[in-house]
Order: structure tokens, then sequence, then C-alpha cells
């Protein structure tokens, strides 16, 4: 299918890469359907508006930058898209580069949750106290690394 898109103008997209959020997301309730694809840097992705062109998300996997990463969501709330475990769920979270040149953050506090089978998606809120909505993606990195070392 033809998608036209925000970073890329109009590209070709397969089937598989569309996802449905059922609630949409967070400012974006009436928003229910979206195209999953790569970015041209890795490890970054776009979650791109099947409705509103000029809508689209940058996403991360916020296990790349942290590693303790815990996700502590309700079983009713992954039942509601359709997984039985973690191993059939693709995690997102919503990349923020600001235009002042402040760092780029990652949204830890809610991320994105896609069964990857049925491409059904949701945002789930986390109220564990670690999570912000703001993580200073190089910040936690540079931790990382160094804590490995």
């Amino acid at each position: 299918m033809k998608v036209a898109t925000k970073a890329y103008g109009l590209v070709d997209a397969d089937e598989r890469q569309r996802i449905s959020f059922p609630l949409g997301l967070l400012g974006f309730e009436s928003l229910k359907e979206y195209i999953l694809l790569d970015a041209e840097r890795q490890p970054f992705y776009w979650l791109q508006s099947l409705e509103v062109e000029q809508l689209a998300f940058i996403l991360i996997n916020p296990f790349l930058f942290r590693t303790d990463y815990e996700l502590d969501i309700n079983d009713e709330e992954l039942r509601n898209i359709g997984l039985a475990g973690p191993e059939t769920a693709l995690i997102f979270s919503v990349v923020t580069i600001p235009s002042d040149g402040s760092p780029m953050t990652a949204n830890l506090q809610g991320p994105l949750i896609i069964n990857r089978e049925t491409r059904i998606g949701r945002q789930a809120i986390l109220t564990d106290p670690r999570w912000k909505t703001k993580h200073d993606i190089m910040d936690e990195l540079s931790a990382a690394r160094q804590a490995s070392c």
C-alpha cells in the first residue's frame, strides 16, 4: 500500500507494518491506525499515522538504553490486545527531539505495547516512580556503558 508520511513523503508499505491502537494514544485518542517504519537512523523507528499525514512519532526500544526497564502492567490490559505473555510483544518508547538543542528524551512512563502477531497495540501508563516521561537517552546510554565496564 502507498502511505503518505511526514518524514519520507509517499512510501510503499506492507500491510504487515500496520498497527491498530483501538484506544488511540494519549492526546490522540481519535487516531487509531498507524504504520511502523524503520527510520533512516537506527535504532529508531517511525510510527506514522495513516489518518493524519503530519502526525508521526519517533520510537525506540527502551531496553537498548535501560536494561533494568520493567513494565508492571495489568494482565487484563495485555489480554485486551491479545497478549498472553511478553514473548510476542514489541515494546517502544516515544522519543522527543526538542528543536532548541535540548537533550533527546524517551518516555518510559507511557510505553507502547504491540502484539507482534495481531499488530494491535496500546499505550500503558506505568506507576513505578523510576519511569518518567523524559529520560535523557544519551545520558542513560553513557551510564549503561560505564556500568558494564
